[in-house]
């Protein structure tokens, strides 16, 4: 198999092994014999189980940084950037990978590289967001920054919630009422005319 192949597929053998154990039960020998191959071959991807849960963690973070600029530049009406970027937390969390749990639950936030990605899903979304806040108000930068990364925990922490509720509130809707909610908010800052 060729090496980029392998080691996508060592990576979802270790996401699943992670989702379902967490770090610290995570064994290289449970990710290896998930995996199909052997712990030497493991171990020439990645020199230990650290590495390869920061290998996973790049991954994930960048495909929610990724989603949420995608959703900002999906349109220019702020309403539907506001339901486009909480839509990309509530995506995240219901996909069936349960990759989220690395991200917004891992058992292993204590050690500084994990805290260091966790934390870059946090403010390069709210980057992106306080670009378009500053842009559309002419707020300060830091105000700007602020309110994004208010908008970010919502969207973080009210899908979160969704998913272990079990309420009965479909992903539409309940992305439907925390963007209602966002946007009931931010849209009292007014445009400038600069």
């Amino acid at each position: 198999m060729p090496r980029r192949e392998r080691r996508a597929q060592l990576m979802a053998s270790a996401l699943e092994v992670f989702v379902a154990q967490g770090y610290h039960a995570a064994a290289m020998d449970d990710i290896a014999e998930r995996a199909g191959v052997s712990k030497p071959v493991l171990y020439q991807h990645f020199p230990g189980k650290l590495d390869l849960y920061l290998a996973l963690l790049d991954q994930s973070c960048d495909a929610i940084i990724d989603n949420c600029r995608r959703a900002l530049e999906s349109t220019e009406d702020n309403k539907l950037r506001v339901q486009a970027a909480i839509d990309v937390f509530f995506e995240y969390v219901a996909s069936d990978t349960g990759a989220f749990r690395l991200v917004f639950e891992s058992d292993l936030t204590n050690e500084p590289a994990v805290r260091e990605h966790v934390d870059r899903v946090t403010t390069d979304c709210a980057a992106v967001i306080a670009n378009v806040i500053h842009d559309d108000t002419g707020l300060p930068d830091a105000a700007s920054r602020l309110l994004a990364v208010s908008l970010v925990g919502m969207a973080q922490v009210s899908a979160r919630f969704w998913l272990s509720d079990q309420g009965g509130i479909n992903r539409a809707d309940a992305t439907a009422l925390v963007a209602g909610l966002a946007w009931r908010g931010i849209r009292g800052y007014p445009l400038t005319d600069d």
